[in-house]
């Protein structure tokens, strides 16, 4: 009867904007199972991608058997523990189904045990769970430049300058040890990049969960700049969500982080992401002396023993910036890409986009082969 019960919620979870793929070795349930309770895997059913107040859930969650303040207790304490959104619209408090990443995985930071991390391992190796993440043209987060490596005379969008992103927004702001460097510390693995553990912040309604579930540090705007500078200055890669109304920026190193981890082993890792610049290598200004190659996170950078000179891999570059402060020769610099990316608005139209772009099995597996290894990078 359990497991009925996780597989009924798995595959609830897989018809929500980012999908939750059954596993054959059945690491999906297991994960499910560490993570919720019977009873708040039946609550959660009532809930979809789409964030709503009580009232519509209760409505919705009828057929459960759930009302009143028990479903209103079940979901806060699942708010609180991150297993699932919450936010608040002119004072009402609002609750919605998130992904396993970016969202529920990244929400236990408090809670991390050697029995998560294998059973989440186990689940997001898989064939399926990988496809499904993989596919649909439009990513959760998005890649921008850090700050010294624009020159000042370009035309940067509010979306891709991390300081207007900032600036713009209305707080609160939480500081969070980032899940990804915390997670392989755990696993017996140094950072190559930084020492620091508090390196992603959160942001406005983002922010106001994490001051709800108690995790992270509430900061002044101030702070968070001063914190993304030193993130900048160590060679962390920026990495906000993927939306104009930025709700987070993740601050990544290419030896932790997962998802440049997962874009280190991709043919044409550019083709599953958001980003708005590349970097250039001037031939002429080029010393070879490869220092670029030390800061770049993602291997796009290339050493020609016949030349001498330094070559950037266009499949593999996603525009972080960070080897042009780096070139004392100041052979590099960023570009613009041909056709720039707008993000959605906010979160909600970009999970919309995201159910929109929905596929099965074998959708998803022509989409990964046709962009894998037989596109061009935009």
């Amino acid at each position: 009867m359990s497991d009925t019960l996780y597989r009924e919620f798995g595959r609830h979870l897989d018809e929500q904007a980012v999908g939750f793929p059954a596993a054959s070795s059945g690491a999906h349930i297991r994960l499910l199972k560490g993570l919720y309770t019977p009873e708040q895997a039946r609550a959660a059913m009532a809930l979809d991608y789409r964030f709503r107040s009580l009232d519509d859930i209760e409505k919705r969650s009828a057929a459960a058997g759930f009302a009143g303040q028990e479903l209103a207790d079940c979901l806060k304490e699942m708010a609180a523990r991150g297993l699932i959104g919450y936010r608040t619209q002119k004072g009402v408090a609002q609750y919605a189904i998130i992904p396993l990443i970016v969202g529920i995985y990244e929400a236990q930071v408090n809670w991390l045990s050697p029995d998560f991390l294998r059973d989440f391992h186990d689940y997001t190796s898989t064939l399926s769970f990988g496809l499904s993440f993989l596919n649909g043209g439009l990513q959760q987060m998005r890649t921008i430049p850090i700050e010294e490596s624009l020159d000042g005379k370009q035309a940067v969008a509010p979306w891709d300058d991390v300081r207007k992103i900032i600036e713009a927004a209305n707080g609160p702001f939480v500081i969070n040890e980032c899940i990804c460097r915390k997670s392989r510390s755990l696993e017996g693995d140094t950072c190559k990049v930084t020492s620091r553990l508090e390196t992603c912040l959160a942001i406005d309604s983002m922010a106001e969960q994490c001051v709800a579930m108690g995790i992270g540090r509430t900061i002044d705007k101030k702070e968070a700049l001063g914190i993304l500078g030193e993130n900048q200055k160590e060679g962390l890669v920026l990495q906000p969500s993927n939306t104009q109304k930025v709700e987070f920026i993740c601050s990544c190193c290419g030896c932790c982080c997962g998802m440049l981890r997962v874009q280190k082993r991709l043919p044409v890792p550019v083709n599953f992401w958001a980003a708005n610049f590349h970097a250039v290598v001037n031939d002429d200004a080029c010393v070879g002396c490869r220092i670029c190659l030390e800061k770049c996170q993602v291997d796009a950078i290339e050493f020609n023993e016949k030349t001498g000179k330094v070559k950037i891999d266009a499949r593999r570059c996603i525009g972080c910036g960070n080897c042009v402060p780096a070139c004392m020769s100041r052979a590099l610099s960023l570009g613009r890409k041909i056709n720039e990316s707008v993000p959605p608005e906010t979160s909600d139209r970009l999970y919309d986009g995201l159910k929109n772009r929905k596929q099965g099995f074998w959708g998803n597996l022509r989409f990964a082969v046709k962009n894998l290894f037989f596109s061009n990078p935009a």
